[in-house]
């Protein structure tokens, strides 16, 4: 399959990821040119570095998996994923995220600093090496085709949910808008995402349907990034796991 890597910047436009129309003057007609958007898997390198305009490029993209540019829609390759990262640390030059967009990322999965014994790993490995950045000196091998993938997404989309478990994710997912700790709480969208989570892990599993404790696995990275703390609650110092935590406590677990 193939991989793109974007890296977001304050100068970067919404054409030089979509692509966009050049004029052939050996044909006489413009023709459309595909940005990096056109691939299997892209990352969205420090993605909180471009503008919302720019941001934006991505919107059709991960819904409608389509790029619309003068009135001609065009598909993109299946399977198509994005991943981004951000940079938590900085503030300057950087650019906070849509909600929109943030409501199309499945999971933000928050990286710390490594343990100890993984860090002198690394310091073992590397200071006296070069650094490697070909697949191959990571041992990776294919396992998988693209057929492969959509077989896969499908066989998950078929396990099975029973009706105490759909209530289940609606009224977590409806008790992040009542919470008095969040500001703005989860969309239909985030329930969605919540119950794909869950099967996924279910087939990890190796079951064919979902349990409470898959919809709690998954509930903290599904939601963590589509909503919005109180002021209060900031002022407190409470994070956005902490006010999620107590949602999750305090809704009813189906038996």
């Amino acid at each position: 399959m193939q991989f793109s890597r974007v890296q977001f910047t304050p100068d970067l436009l919404p054409n030089d990821i979509s692509g966009s129309y050049i004029y052939r003057q050996q044909q006489g007609a413009f023709e459309f040119r595909p940005g990096p958007v056109f691939t299997n898997f892209l990352l969205a390198d420090e993605i909180n570095r471009a503008p919302a305009k720019t941001q934006s490029a991505l919107l059709e993209a991960m819904q409608e998996r389509t790029v619309s540019q003068e009135r001609e829609v065009h598909a993109l390759p299946k399977p198509f994923v994005v991943f981004a990262t951000q940079n938590p640390v900085e503030h300057e030059g950087t650019y906070a995220l849509p909600l929109a967009q943030l409501d199309r990322f499945m999971f933000k999965v928050v990286l710390g600093y490594p343990d100890a014994e993984a860090e002198e790993r690394v310091l073992t490995a590397h200071h006296a090496t070069e650094d490697g950045q070909g697949l191959e000196e990571f041992n990776l091998e294919r396992i998988a085709t693209p057929e492969e993938i959509i077989e896969a997404k499908a066989i998950i989309r078929q396990t099975f949910v029973r009706p105490e478990m759909v209530s289940y994710v609606q009224r977590l997912v409806a008790a992040t808008r009542d919470d008095a700790n969040l500001l703005v709480g989860a969309s239909p969208r985030a329930g969605l995402t919540l119950l794909m989570g869950s099967k996924s892990i279910a087939r990890f599993e190796g079951r064919d349907f979902i349990t409470p404790d898959d919809v709690k696995a998954v509930f903290l990275p599904s939601l963590r990034h589509r909503v919005v703390l109180s002021p209060s609650s900031e002022l407190e110092g409470m994070a956005v796991d902490d006010a999620l935590r107590l949602v999750l406590d305090s809704v009813e677990v189906p038996r």
